[in-house]
């Protein structure tokens, strides 16, 4: 159980109250409007705490810029290839997936991650 900070609180409510799927440095911007002295090191401090306590996770598929999801709940993502815009897909997780791939590898499956990629509604019609 982590130990309570103004700092690491201000960080979960802000990822808790948005569906953006945020970059560190974006949530950092978003803290620093509430706690003007918070350091870039901190946010990214908290952020791994947040994450190893399963408070949020972190989206880091494929090597692009980590994004972070105050919603730990498991469900899918939409990454949009053009503008880097995630979101979240409203598409029933396939639990069973994970058995069919313990049964045939062996291995012990905790769970999957799914990621969509693509062009999102709005770079469609600028593309238009």
């Amino acid at each position: 159980m982590l130990r309570r900070s103004k700092q690491r609180e201000a960080i979960l409510d802000f990822l808790r109250k948005t569906s953006s799927h945020p970059t560190a440095y974006h949530i950092y911007e978003a803290v620093r409007k509430e706690i003007p002295n918070i350091s870039l090191g901190t946010v990214y401090r908290n952020l791994r705490l947040l994450r190893d306590e399963a408070e949020i996770l972190e989206l880091d598929l494929a090597g692009s810029l980590s994004r972070f999801d105050g919603d730990t709940r498991s469900h899918y993502h939409f990454r949009c290839e053009q503008c880097g815009r995630v979101f979240d897909v409203n598409e029933p997780v396939d639990l069973e997936r994970n058995e069919r791939v313990a049964k045939k590898t062996g291995f012990r499956v905790s769970h999957h991650i799914l990621e969509f990629r693509g062009l999102c509604r709005d770079c469609q019609t600028s593309m238009a």
